[in-house]
């Protein structure tokens, strides 16, 4: 049964406070936090045994931003908070909501914040979203007030007793901030260079291990903000305006499966004259619509690919020869960012090396390998539940990167560990850094369009470029010192890549090398000293406010 939401007495005059969960996130502590699961996708899940290789970002809390650029009561964002930062805020500012979201790893921290709450800003209502959510029993775990499970906004509006179908305001989020490469930070305007976009939310194929799906309705379902090409275009155009962007992360589960939208958005930018660069998710099914030409006429430079396992059974893999296709995007310039999930239920400590093995071979520019994992608020939770196969685990625990929270057929617990972290290892030895594979698709891509009689398409590509053969000669440069010692076979690898620049691009590419590769091989050389300490990179505090005036 839904559940009825109330109306706030104050309506939309009521102060509203949303925050994520306070850090440190990098570091174990005593509410659930984990050195091994950072606040960081790409260090977390994709590049985590890449050491100095590994590009380091973070991405803000989007959730909570859609709300309050969709409420009209004055409201504080406040993401990644330290504890007493929350505090600060609790008691400087007197707040009638605080809504906290959070994923189910980080249950003790909801726990203390509804606390604090209670504490230093009683009579407050407190409403608790996101995939916390999900957990069973999670009202008792946490003491606030409404627990929101699906869409915040529509909640939220109704709450406050505003019109929940009203249009949905996308806010401007830049994709990520804090880029650090190889132990150098970069300035903003090299590292935020994307906008987000969420046209959606949810995903209509529902694997059964997918928590977004589950979230947001389940199989068959999703939520759409951005119906349409036109929609879309418009959102993105003022995101290039105000951001000063051209590319654009898609933050939606399967872009490309909606063709009709995604065709009508190339219409207009053809329209337009845009020469934008897209990021975006897609099954191989979905790609599968599409002619290369169509994908690099809409801008797709990039794609995250579920690859799971060639006999998982997946509708989103039927009939697709992944090897073959992400070798045809590779060679249009598109980098791939391929996923597989270690340690399904046919897996054995016989066939999961050769599994590990066929995902190597896609050699894709970023793998992210997770455990099969039954997440609460999934089917697959569901079923092991009812067969009686979870494990007793501490929830702080249940995030893919760890180990197995259920009783395998064949894999113990410690095993999944071990071949997950194997998975990493060998796709790093075999493929060589993330950081070397995308350089080498964007040549790819460049020398393939760089004549294209489309002058879209051209300057599309020539904008690409521009890092790559002004930075990427000393990226190169530094990686293949570093590398000497511990992968000739990739060693070469980079260094032949090197040369190409130098072919292509001629004096600059060899300037960036000169002046940028030792810049990076020293900073390179701080950073290993560092992390090999134990020093951990925490997001910096954001305060937003939004309808603030005369509410103080």
């Amino acid at each position: 049964m839904s559940e009825i939401i109330p109306l706030h007495p104050k309506g939309v005059r009521a102060r509203v406070l949303l925050t994520s969960v306070f850090g440190p996130y990098a570091q174990n502590d005593e509410y659930g936090s984990r050195s091994i699961n950072p606040m960081e996708l790409y260090h977390n899940q994709v590049t985590r045994m890449q050491g100095v290789f590994s590009p380091r970002m973070f991405h803000r809390s989007w959730g909570i931003k859609m709300i309050q650029a969709n409420i009209s009561a004055p409201c504080t964002l406040l993401d990644f908070p330290t504890r007493e930062r929350f505090i600060e805020e609790l008691t400087t500012h007197k707040y009638d909501i605080v809504g906290i979201t959070s994923i189910i790893v980080n249950i003790g921290k909801v726990a203390e914040m509804c606390r604090l709450i209670r504490q230093h800003s009683p009579g407050t209502t407190i409403v608790v979203g996101g995939h916390v959510t999900a957990i069973e029993g999670v009202e008792q775990m946490a003491g606030a007030d409404h627990f929101v499970k699906g869409d915040g906004i529509i909640w939220m509006r109704r709450f406050l007793g505003e019109d929940p179908s009203a249009p949905v305001n996308h806010p401007d989020i830049a994709s990520g901030f804090g880029h650090r490469v190889m132990g150098f930070t970069l300035p903003p305007n090299m590292g935020s260079t994307a906008a987000t976009i969420i046209p959606s939310a949810g995903c209509p194929l529902g694997c059964n291990f997918c928590t977004t799906s589950a979230f947001f309705g389940g199989k068959g379902k999703f939520l759409n903000f951005l119906s349409t090409g036109r929609e879309l275009f418009e959102v993105m155009e003022g995101a290039e305006t105000r951001l000063k962007v051209n590319s654009f992360f898609m933050m939606d589960e399967n872009f490309l499966l909606y063709r009709k939208r995604a065709m009508d958005l190339l219409e207009r930018m053809e329209k337009a004259g845009k020469s934008w660069v897209l990021y975006v998710f897609a099954s191989s099914n979905a790609i599968r619509k599409y002619t290369m030409e169509e994908l690099v006429r809409l801008g797709v430079s990039w794609l995250w690919m579920g690859l799971e396992s060639p006999q998982s059974g997946y509708d989103k893999l039927k009939g697709s020869n992944t090897i073959e296709l992400t070798r045809e995007l590779r060679a249009h310039g598109i980098k791939l960012l391929g996923s597989t999930i270690v340690g399904m239920e046919h897996h054995t400590p016989e066939n999961i090396q050769e599994e590990i093995d066929y995902a190597i071979q896609h050699e894709t520019d970023f793998h992210q390998f997770m455990l099969y994992t039954p997440i609460p608020g999934t089917p697959l939770h569901a079923q092991m539940k009812e067969e009686g196969r979870l494990r007793k685990v501490d929830l702080a625990d249940i995030h893919g990167q760890f180990q197995f929270n259920f009783e395998h057929g064949n894999i113990t617990p410690e095993q999944s560990k071990q071949f997950l972290d194997q998975a990493f290892w060998r796709d790093f030895e075999r493929n060589g850094p993330s950081l070397f594979r995308i350089c080498r698709t964007t040549l790819e891509g460049w020398q393939r369009y760089k004549f294209h009689p489309d002058l879209r398409i051209r300057r599309r590509f020539e904008n690409e470029m521009g890092v790559l053969k002004n930075v990427y000669g000393g990226l190169l440069w530094a990686m293949e010192r570093r590398l000497r010692k511990t992968n000739s076979a990739i060693c070469k690898q980079v260094r032949d890549l090197r040369k190409s620049l130098f072919t292509e691009f001629g004096f600059s590419a060899r300037l960036a090398s000169a002046l940028v590769g030792p810049m990076l091989w020293f900073t390179s050389r701080r950073e290993e000293k560092r992390l090999a300490t134990g020093w951990t990179y925490e997001p910096e505090t954001f305060l937003e406010r939004r309808n603030w005036e005369g509410a103080l």
